[in-house]
Formats: structure tokens, C-alpha cells, sequence
């Protein structure tokens, strides 16, 4: 009676372990709904549940591969795992999408899964496609409709809208740069600001070396007088508007009446006529008389400035300097390898417009 407990006790022992260990692994799968109309989409779901750390593979299928005939494959999702009893099970679950064109009722293969290398099977399912009632009495031939052009791409012509209008501009930038070595001048021109000295200020800057250099205390009279009438000429013409640089005495007194008072022209007739004895007729005056006519240069000036307050303005330095032989080497050939670098992008546009055209 011992002897047979005993033998009872370790067979239901070994079957609870192989029941336990069927459990290890659990496969199952289903369907979204039991039916579906031709060509709509249906989903099967996957779910295996397993011991963490278990190899787990699915099943895989072709893009409209059939499943059975009548069934086709899809696409699938991406698998989805989570993990149960505090992580020591994981549960996979994949979905599975498939469709039908012809009415019927399908029996799907049952689908298998391997863990481990060992292979595990989920349960049959049964689909059933349904079709459209159709009323053939009312159906309407229609004639074929046009060839219809495909729709504008901005992503197609993006790129190449793009890759034009920098080779428009790098093409320009090369051009400039051809013909300033073509011409033999440098590829950036420099501008910089140069500050506008007033007439009267200019003058008087010139009067000072004068007055420095004591050349009216000279036996040279001639140099003193040409350095002063030279002055108040180029003062007059920047002050006035006209060319006092090439005009004779009598014709800058005639235009000096109609803007000046009789009393500064007479002083400025007197400096001017002394300057002209002085060096056309070799006539010697005193250090007193050129002390004066100084005074009179000074005084004139000082009476007829305009204080104005000038801004400094731009001016273009074109610099005439020869490029160095390296360096022009240097630039021809990053202009050849550029020259070139662009026939291969234009090719490159024609190409891609040529086959978008199409």
C-alpha cells in the first residue's frame, strides 16, 4: 500500500513538471474582427509570452506575399515587449496586416514562432471576405480619361532651385575675378575715408609755411609772391566756383566785384598787380610792402570764409599693383578647378531636370 502512494506521488510529480515547463512558452494570436469586405484591411495580432532573456523569433513575410491563396501579406508592425512578474516574463506582441480580393470563407494556417530554436504554434483562425452587392442594371460605361501630368514636387526642385542660384552667383563672382586678372588689378578694391579740408582752412595752412619759411625776407621776391597769389587763386576758385587757377588778374578782379565789397577787391587788385611786376617785370619791393600784402592775403581770407561742417566722404582707392607671380598662380588655378567644379554641377541640373520632365 506504501510502495503504491509512493509510485503516485512521483508520477504526479513528473506531470506537474511538464506541465510547468509547457507553460514556459504561451503563443496566441487573433483576429481584429471576424469579417471584412473585399480589399479591406485586416489585422492579426501576435502575442508570445516567455521567460526573459529567451530568443524570440517571429515570423516574417514578403511585401503581397500570399498567406494561403486568396490571403495577402501586407505589413507588419514593429514588436512591442513588456515585461511582467517583476520582470522575470516578457510578453511580445506584433500585429500583422492582410488583405482579400475574392469572397470567401479562409482558413489561416496556424502561426509559428520559435524560442530558442524550438518551434511553437499559435491557433487556426477563420476569416471571412464578404462582398459588394453590385446593381448591374444601372452601371455606366465611361469613356477613358485623359493622361493626367503629375503634380508639382517642390522636394524634386528644391535642390536643383537651389543649386542654380548659387551657380549663378559663384559663376559672376568668377567672371569678376577673370577679367581683374585679366586686367592685372587687385580683386578687392579698397575704399576709405578722406577728410574734406575747407577752403579758407587749406589756405591758411599754406600761409603758415610761408609765413615759416620767412620767404618775403628773401632777395627772391618772385618765389614769395607765386607761393601767395598761387594760394588765394586755388582759395577763390574752391570759395567761388570758378577758375581762378587760369585766369589773368583782370579777370578774376571782374568776377571778384560782383560778390565782394570795392574795399577787399582793391586790396586784392593791389597784392595781385604787385605780384605781377614782381615776376614779369622784375620790379623789387620792400619787407614792408610784403609784410603788408601778407596781412592783406590773410585779412581777405578771413573775410570771405564760410565756416561749414563737412562730413568726410567715401573715396575709391583703385590700387594699380601688379599681383605676385605665386599669387596669380594660385588664383588662375582656383579659378581653373572652380570653372570646373561648375560644368559638372550644370550637367548634373540638366540631368536631374531632364529625367524630372520626363
Amino acid at each position: 500500500m506504501k510502495l503504491m502512494r509512493f509510485v503516485s506521488l512521483i508520477v504526479f510529480a513528473l506531470f506537474a513538471c511538464q506541465v510547468t515547463k509547457a507553460q514556459d512558452v504561451v503563443v496566441d494570436s487573433k483576429l481584429d474582427s471576424a469579417g471584412i469586405w473585399i480589399g479591406q484591411r485586416m489585422g492579426i495580432t501576435l502575442e508570445v509570452a516567455a521567460d526573459k532573456g529567451k530568443k524570440v523569433e517571429l515570423p516574417k513575410f514578403d511585401s503581397l506575399q500570399q498567406i494561403i491563396p486568396g490571403v495577402e501579406y501586407l505589413s507588419s508592425t514593429k514588436p512591442d515587449t513588456q515585461y511582467v512578474n517583476e520582470g522575470k516574463r516578457m510578453v511580445l506582441k506584433k500585429k500583422y496586416y492582410i488583405t482579400s480580393y475574392d469572397s470567401a470563407l479562409y482558413y489561416l494556417p496556424a502561426m509559428e514562432v520559435k524560442v530558442d530554436g524550438k518551434a511553437y504554434k499559435a491557433k487556426h483562425l477563420a476569416l471571412k471576405v464578404v462582398t459588394f452587392d453590385i446593381d448591374s442594371s444601372n452601371a455606366k460605361i465611361l469613356p477613358n480619361k485623359p493622361i493626367m501630368s503629375p503634380p508639382f514636387q517642390w522636394a524634386e526642385w528644391r535642390l536643383m532651385i537651389w543649386l542654380s542660384l548659387i551657380v549663378v552667383l559663384i559663376a559672376i563672382a568668377l567672371l569678376y575675378v577673370i577679367i581683374r586678372l585679366k586686367d592685372n588689378k587687385p580683386i578687392i578694391r579698397r575704399i576709405k575715408f578722406k577728410q574734406h579740408i575747407a577752403p579758407h582752412k587749406m589756405a591758411m595752412n599754406k600761409i603758415n609755411h610761408i609765413k615759416e619759411e620767412k620767404i618775403w625776407q628773401s632777395e627772391d621776391s618772385k618765389e614769395y609772391y607765386t607761393q601767395l597769389t598761387d594760394t588765394l587763386r586755388q582759395y577763390i576758385k574752391e570759395r567761388y566756383g570758378f577758375n581762378a587757377t587760369e585766369m589773368t588778374t583782370y579777370e578774376i578782379i571782374q568776377h571778384l566785384q560782383e560778390v565782394n565789397d570795392d574795399e577787399a577787391v582793391n586790396e586784392l587788385r593791389e597784392l595781385f598787380e604787385t605780384a605781377d611786376l614782381v615776376k614779369f617785370a622784375k620790379y623789387s619791393t620792400l619787407v614792408n610792402e610784403n609784410d603788408q600784402n601778407l596781412v592783406n592775403a590773410i585779412e581777405y581770407i578771413n573775410q570771405t570764409k564760410i565756416e561749414e561742417e563737412v562730413k568726410p566722404q567715401p573715396e575709391e582707392i583703385v590700387v594699380e599693383e601688379q599681383h605676385s607671380k605665386e599669387m596669380k598662380r594660385v588664383l588662375i588655378a582656383l579659378t581653373v578647378i572652380t570653372s570646373i567644379i561648375l560644368v559638372c554641377v550644370v550637367g548634373y541640373l540638366s540631368y536631374r531636370m531632364a529625367y524630372i520632365m520626363m
